[in-house]
Order: structure tokens, then C-alpha cells, then sequence
């Protein structure tokens, strides 16, 4: 991968090559620790080739991030005051060490499971107070113009029953979608039953007015990886300069590294007997799990997944698309809130594992993933 000079102006991909590369973050809570130990490790290794001050910014054409993986995109490609990125990977892991449990508190005991309940029927579990003042705090306010390279952060508008993406490529078409970062990454995150939907508005400077009531971006689209190829098809189907004589499905012109936050696959903790008694208390919250959630963001992550595998495989260019995921989680290692110290250090080693692990494919018979003969590691994969 080639790396992007220090840029003075926004860059339009493809910058250098052939190929338009894209980095994908999955949604998924304190999971996001996952994605930010691959990121370590990818970043580490491009360090090793062009110096300690490069960055995955660098490198990417365009990254997407819904959710948690939506405020990792934010901190990686936000400009400090020297326009380079405010946050190397290797910051990311501590912020999620160091703030998740402000962010998601537990309450323990007896008393805890009790007040569990009165939230869950009353209201979001947790205020999000904490969570929306560190992302004031730690991105300002930096807009979605002035990100280092495109972004691309879906969102669900509660109101108008739709997607909203907030994308680099929308800019100059409606000015109003410029909105700083925190408030993004703060609609992006806001997940149902979790934390509260988040209400702001954004005016441009000729005085026109978007409003915006947002709530988590997984309910759309909790991996990003298509959402993200899509706004790139777009600009090549209009014919941008930028991409010319790229055709929209000349998918061997893409790289795309897609990084998930783990999934509760093999554990198997829901079944069709149980969930046949369950009413709508029981769909939201079962067992400190909330499985209407986990279905849903399960449902669109995955078919995602199926989409791009049969793409890439049909049109002969599948080494162009890595996915990166384990659905082996169990436990409370599969929760998005239990920040225990005791689980979030099991999701770094989660993440340190998953790099030796091998390569692996969705197979399109049965939906499942399935390791890839040669036995390439993951690490090994992003080397390459």
C-alpha cells in the first residue's frame, strides 16, 4: 500500500496507483477495542516501512465507521494543529481502556440488576452524558470537511424513517451535511435501548438549515463497508475526474480491509423454543443481552459481508477484499457494555488473537466463515 503525502487540501482518491483503498470499522460498543488492536498492528507495520510519523490516514483513499467504529474513523483522520491526525492508532486502544467504563457504569448487585430493569422499561440504560462530553472534548470542533481523507459515517434519522450518511462526497451538493465530528459520532452511537437518540441541527453558511434526529448507525447499516463503496460508486458513475477511467464495477480497482467487532455466533444463546415465550421486555433485554438489537445488527453486518464476497468472487478480484471478524465471542466478552476491567482486557486479547488467526471467507452455501486453505493469518494478510 502506498502511502498519500502530508496533505494541505482535502485529497480525492484514488491519490497514487490503481488501486482505491478503503478501511471499514464495524459498529459494536466497547467491541471496539477489537478493531483498534488490528489497527495498532496495521498502523505499527506501515511505521516500519515509511517512519514512525505515518499514519493510516495516510494510506486509506476512504474509511467508514458506523457506530464505535464510526468515532474511531473520526479520531483517526480529525487534523491537529499542524494538519495531521489528531490520533495515531495505537491511541485508540487506551481511550476505550481508559473512558469506556465512565461511559457504560455498571451497577452491581442486587440493587444493580433492579435498577437495570427500571431503565430498560423507562429509558435508555445509560445517559450518555459522559460518552457525549469526551467526544466534545476530544475532537472539538473539527468538521466533516476538514477530515484528512474522506470519511463515510452512516446514521438512522428517526423521523424521516431513513439512513442519513454523512459523507465527504455530499458536501458541495448540500453544504448543510458539514456537521462538526462529535455531533456525528455522537448520532452514530446512539443505540437503541443503550443511549439516548440525539437531536442537533447544522446550518451552512449561507443560512440554510438541516435538522437531525439520529439514532445508532447499525440500525442501517452496522457494517459500513458497502455504504462506504456505494458513495464511491457514486462519484464514478457521475464521472469525477478523480476517478477517471475507473468504471463503478471495476472492483478489482479496490482494496477494502473490513474490521468487525466480534460476534456470539458459535455460543448459540438464543433459540427459537425460548424465544417463542418472549414479549417485548424479553426481545429487549434478556439475560444482560438485548437480542432484538443483537439481531438486527447481526442481520444487516452480515448480509454485507455475503453481498461483497459474491461481488469480489464473481468479478475475479476476491484477494482485494479482506474481512477481518471473529464470531467465536462468548460470555460477557460478546456484550457491548460490561467495561469490567476484567472484560475489557479480554477483548484486547481478543484482537491480539484474531490477527494469528487465519484468514477466513463467508461461504455462500451456508452463510458461515470458513478459513481459507493456504492458512495466511490475518497479520500476515495486512503485511501484504
Amino acid at each position: 500500500m502506498e502511502r498519500k503525502p502530508s496533505p494541505v487540501l482535502q485529497i480525492r482518491p484514488p491519490t497514487f496507483g490503481d488501486l482505491i483503498t478503503v478501511l471499514s470499522i464495524d459498529g459494536g460498543g466497547i467491541r471496539g477495542i477489537i478493531p483498534a488492536t488490528i489497527l495498532e498492528f496495521l498502523e505499527s507495520q506501515l511505521q516500519e516501512l515509511d517512519g514512525e510519523d505515518a499514519r493510516l490516514a495516510d494510506y486509506f483513499d476512504v474509511i467508514g465507521g458506523t457506530s464505535t467504529g464510526g468515532l474511531v474513523t473520526a479520531m483517526l483522520t480529525a487534523p491537529d494543529e499542524n494538519n495531521r491526525p489528531m490520533f495515531s492508532a495505537k491511541d485508540i486502544k487506551p481511550f476505550y481502556l481508559e473512558n469506556s467504563p465512565k461511559i457504560f457504569p455498571q451497577d452491581r448487585g442486587l440493587f444493580g440488576l433492579i435498577m437495570k430493569l427500571f431503565k430498560v422499561v423507562n429509558g435508555p440504560k445509560y445517559d450518555g452524558k459522559y460518552l457525549h462530553s469526551v467526544i466534545r472534548k476530544k475532537l472539538g470542533e473539527t468538521r466533516l470537511n476538514q477530515t484528512l481523507t474522506s470519511i463515510v459515517i452512516p446514521t438512522f434519522d428517526i423521523k424521516k424513517l431513513q439512513p442519513t450518511i454523512f459523507s465527504t462526497y455530499k458536501i458541495s451538493k448540500d453544504p448543510t451535511m458539514n456537521a462538526q465530528l462529535s455531533d456525528i459520532c455522537i448520532g452514530t452511537s446512539a443505540a437503541p435501548t443503550y443511549l439516548p437518540t440525539y437531536y442537533f441541527k447544522n446550518k451552512d453558511k449561507d443560512g440554510n438549515v438541516s435538522e437531525f434526529n439520529l439514532t445508532d448507525g447499525g440500525v442501517a447499516a452496522n457494517n459500513p463497508a458497502l455504504v462506504t463503496i456505494a458513495e464511491i460508486t457514486k462519484q464514478i458513475s457521475k464521472k469525477h475526474p478523480d476517478f477517471f477511467p475507473i468504471k463503478p464495477m471495476d472492483y478489482g480497482r479496490f482494496l477494502v480491509i473490513s474490521i468487525g467487532t466480534g460476534v456470539a455466533k458459535v455460543e448459540q444463546k438464543y433459540n427459537a423454543n425460548v424465544a417463542a415465550k418472549w414479549g417485548a421486555i424479553k426481545w429487549l433485554f434478556n439475560d444482560g443481552s438485548t437480542p432484538l438489537v443483537d439481531v438486527f445488527s447481526q442481520a444487516s453486518g452480515d448480509m454485507v459481508d455475503l453481498h461483497l464476497s459474491v461481488v469480489f468472487q464473481a468479478l475475479h478480484s476476491e484477494d482485494n477484499y479482506i474481512r477481518i471478524q471473529d464470531d467465536s465471542l462468548t460470555g460477557t466478552v460478546s456484550s457491548v457494555d460490561i467495561s469490567t476491567q476484567q472484560n475489557l482486557n479480554s477483548l484486547v486479547k481478543v484482537g491480539e488473537e484474531l490477527l494469528n488467526k487465519p484468514v477466513s471467507r463467508v461461504n455462500l452455501e451456508t452463510g458461515l466463515t470458513e478459513t481459507i486453505k493456504n492458512g495466511v493469518t490475518n497479520a500476515e494478510a495486512l503485511k501484504r
